[in-house]
Order: structure tokens, then sequence, then C-alpha cells
């Protein structure tokens, strides 16, 4: 869950709603409406908005909860909105994705078992582009070279409230150098990761998230990421930690 909430269980709608979100997005390209979940899984309208706010309080969906249509704007790995990620299946555009931790990981959603993932990209800072194809959480190629991952968001503050603005601060960068000018640039001091400490870090919520019918939900937990990071080798010093 976001910071300092409660732990929560999934209602029986929550738990279907999630499945076929998920289903639909890697089969239809796009997040479902709600005329299409509640077409699916029968559920009227009021049920259908609480269980999206719930997914989101667990830290599965982002959605607009000013909309009255509850939007999905997030369903990690997919973005509904233009991020810095775009993931090309078979050559086509499939969706865009959340962030650069997500387009390590997208490979393993079993949507895309045993396919070549490209991900283009680009660096933060010049913009140049950045092609990476992995396969079943296996990087192949990296073009023009395998990149870092920066992240600007200091750990006190990811998920205050939902995933956005954690999504947005993790980037990737071609180099130390790139990352120096993109932190100077928007007045931020970020950690870097490799492509394998972001792999091993997210290797957990991959096997389980849509492979579980019932997997818990998420929970931030600053203290605990921080000696998880620490166990990578992940430098925090930027951060005074």
């Amino acid at each position: 869950m976001p910071q300092h909430v409660p732990e929560i269980e999934w209602t029986e709608d929550a738990l279907e709603l999630r499945k076929f979100v998920f289903d639909y997005w890697g089969e239809n390209r796009r997040a479902p409406n709600l005329a299409a979940m509640h077409a699916e899984t029968g559920i009227e309208r009021r049920r259908l908005v609480e269980a999206l706010k719930l997914l989101q309080l667990g830290i599965v969906f982002v959605i607009d909860e000013t909309s009255p249509n509850c939007d999905i704007l997030k369903a990690p790995p997919f973005s509904a909105f233009p991020s810095q990620v775009e993931m090309y299946i078979d050559g086509e555009f499939h969706s865009y994705i959340g962030c650069a931790h997500e387009g390590i990981g997208v490979s393993w959603t079993p949507y895309f078992r045993g396919k070549e993932v490209e991900l283009r990209t680009y660096d933060a800072h010049t913009l140049e582009p950045i092609t990476l194809v992995s396969k079943d959480f296996k990087l192949i190629s990296a073009e023009p070279t395998e990149p870092l991952i920066l992240c600007t968001e200091v750990i006190w503050d990811w998920v205050n409230t939902d995933m956005k603005h954690m999504c947005d601060h993790t980037n990737f960068v071609l180099n130390r150098e790139n990352g120096a000018a993109y932190e100077a640039s928007i007045g931020r001091r970020g950690i870097y990761f490799t492509v394998d400490q972001v792999a091993e870090y997210i290797a957990f919520v991959l096997n389980i998230r849509i492979y579980d019918y019932h997997w818990p939900a998420l929970s931030m937990d600053p203290p605990m990421i921080i000696d998880r990071l620490r166990e990578l080798d992940v430098d925090l010093s930027p951060w005074g930690l």
C-alpha cells in the first residue's frame, strides 16, 4: 500500500476486475473503460468504481479519482499515456510502459513470454534514442549501449499517494555524465541502478504479479526498501543514506 496505510484485503470484485484489466490490456493493447469492465464481469458501476479505488490503494493501478469514470492511467507494466518507454512486439507498437524499471521486467509478463520484446526509449538528458531487446527477462541487446537507470525520487516519497510520480522519476541514461546533467536540469539528486540490479530488485514482484490471482496488496516501506537496495550494492549516498 502507499505509505502509512494499514493492511488491506481484496474484495472478490477487486480480484475479478484486476484479472480482467490485465488480460484485456495484454490482448487489446489498451485499458478497458467502465462499459467494457461491466460487459465482461457483470459488476455494476458503483462496485466497479469502489474496486478500482481499492486497487489503486493496493498499488496495482493508478486511476484518476477526480473523474466519474475512474480512468485507468497505469496498470504496471502498462501506461495509458505516453511515457518514456514504448514497447513493440513483432515490430508493432503494443503499449507504453510505466517506467524504466518496468521496462526491464516486462518480457516476463505472461502475455509476452517466449517473445522478443523491443523497448524504444531515450536518454533522459539528451533524448538520444535507446533500444533494448529482451526475452523472458533476459536482456538480448542494447543500442547504442547498455544504459543505467536513474531514479530522482527519494525513497521517502515513493508512492506517497500513487505510483505516477515515482515512475516519472525513473528513467534511462546512457552514462553518469548525462545523468548528472539531467539531475542538474531538474534540480534533483538521484541514485543509479544497473540493468542487473533492477532485474534482481523487481524479480519478486514479477513472479507473483498477474501469475497469482490472489497476489496480495503491495506495501511501500521505505526502511525495508533501503535495506534491500543496500543488499544490491546500490549507492544511496546521493540521498545521504
